[in-house]
């Protein structure tokens, strides 16, 4: 699968697509153990090869939605401590989860507050409401972060430059060496900007342009482009920021 970027063919066919599902609202049609999670499956999947990889102990995200995220990271974290308790012939506690998911959003809807809560999952997920960017958010996070040995982070809520930007410094010291930054929908710089609507952002002004400003000053993190050549259909390219020290 290594020759993929070289396949013009096949790269083009991606394009295209991806082009075409956005106009139909594609990511959209899933689910995650009943709960939408507004991705895209090839996005899901990459997701999942990178906790079973990094075996975080926490999980920041900023950006709920409905859910889904929340409650897959929720899975692939109790995933991790039922591989370990077997492994050590230990039995795990289903109220005490050893590692757990952290979301942040500036609304936390009531339904999806209380869908959350009541699902199988809640008690690996932790949920603060507020501005992702705010002072009292950040201080909330750092604190929450304290004696976690690996932390992965996933950046999904406000898509403009300056709030990413900010997540980006306030958050990403936190992801620990080998781990992940994984800031979704910088595809938006790659859509024509007739194709955004009435939003605040676009090309030039989204998560990429971010995620290339953030990296100039930045070099303990690094663009995993195997991860872009791997998907061909992605709502983060160049997105994957990999931590090396």
């Amino acid at each position: 699968m290594s020759n993929l970027p070289s396949q013009e063919s096949i790269q083009a066919s991606a394009k295209k697509f991806f082009m075409d599902s956005v106009q139909m609202k594609y990511s959209y049609n899933f689910e995650w153990l009943g709960r939408p999670i507004i991705q895209y499956p090839q996005d899901m999947l990459a997701m999942q090869e990178l906790i079973w990889k990094i075996k975080p102990d926490l999980i920041i995200e900023t950006g709920i939605a409905h859910g889904g995220s929340l409650i897959m990271s929720a899975s692939m974290l109790a995933l991790l401590d039922y591989c370990d308790a077997a492994q050590n012939s230990q039995v795990v506690d289903p109220a005490s989860p050893c590692r757990k998911v952290l979301g942040v959003d500036i609304d936390i809807r009531a339904h999806n507050r209380t869908a959350i809560e009541a699902h199988p999952m809640a008690s690996r997920i932790e949920m603060i409401q507020g501005s992702s960017i705010a002072p009292e958010i950040i201080a909330k996070v750092h604190q929450r972060a304290k004696g976690n040995a690996c932390i992965l982070l996933c950046l999904d809520s406000n898509h403009t430059h300056d709030h990413v930007l900010a997540e980006l410094q306030a958050y990403a010291p936190l992801v620990t060496a080998g781990s992940y930054c994984v800031v979704f929908d910088t595809v938006i710089d790659d859509i024509p900007e007739n194709m955004h609507g009435d939003r605040q952002w676009g090309p030039g002004n989204s998560p990429k342009s971010a995620v290339y400003e953030y990296l100039k000053n930045h070099s303990e993190f690094e663009i995993d482009k195997e991860i872009d050549e791997k998907l061909l259909i992605s709502v983060a390219p160049d997105g994957y920021l990999k931590r090396l020290k």
